[in-house]
Order: C-alpha cells, then sequence, then structure tokens
C-alpha cells in the first residue's frame, strides 16, 4: 500500500515562501507522476503543478512562476516550493501520485492522496 504525507504547511504573510514535502511510502515512486493540488471551501481542488516520472513539470496559470514542483527520488519524496505567496494562495494543499500522468493532470480517479497540509497567507 502506497502512503503519502505531506508536511511543510503553516501560516505565512504575503510575499513570503513555504517549502511543502510529501513523502510517499513503497518501493514504486520512481514509477509514479506525482502532483500538488489545493482546496478552498469556496473553490473545487485545483492542479497546483504536477511532475511527471520523467520529470516534466506543469504548472497552473495562477501559479507559474511562484511554485516550483520537484522530486527526489532516492528520498521518495515531492516538493513543492512556494514563493511570492499571496492571500489567495490559502488552501488545503494535497499530495497525488497517480501511474497515469493524464489521469493526474485531470485529478480523476487518482491513485494515491495524501491528507493535506493547510497553507495560510496573511495579508
Amino acid at each position: 500500500q502506497v502512503q503519502l504525507v505531506e508536511s511543510g504547511g503553516g501560516l505565512v504573510q504575503a510575499g513570503g515562501s513555504l517549502r511543502l514535502s510529501c513523502v510517499v511510502s513503497g518501493r514504486t515512486f520512481n514509477a509514479y507522476n506525482m502532483g500538488w493540488f489545493r482546496q478552498t471551501p469556496e473553490k473545487q481542488r485545483e492542479l497546483v503543478a504536477a511532475i511527471s516520472s520523467d520529470n516534466i513539470t506543469r504548472y497552473a496559470d495562477s501559479v507559474k512562476g511562484r511554485f516550483t514542483i520537484s522530486r527526489d527520488n532516492a528520498k521518495n519524496t515531492v516538493y513543492l516550493e512556494l514563493s511570492i505567496l499571496k492571500p489567495e494562495d490559502t488552501a488545503d494543499y494535497y499530495c497525488a501520485a497517480d501511474r497515469s500522468y493524464i489521469q493526474l493532470f485531470l485529478g480523476r480517479n487518482i491513485d494515491y492522496w495524501g491528507k493535506g497540509t493547510h497553507v495560510t497567507v496573511s495579508s
């Protein structure tokens, strides 16, 4: 069974930075495409950033140039660097893993989800 555990959320002022981490249990991390989603009570869950098993990245337009996704296969970890944070980035951030990049990109029938970590950006 694959488990995803996020960490790194917290309270930060607008303009600040955070780094989220997601540690994945299991021996097949390399085979998974990884993504970070976020959700608020007012908005549907949206894909923020994704990184394929061969390190192709993709970002939501709202975070391009501010967020960076990366993975360390030796540590079974995917990271999301958040910078130039805005109050509208406040959300629960979820790590996701799927063997299909398309499934991950569409956010449908994702293989595995983490429980989330909360980010609050104060103005």
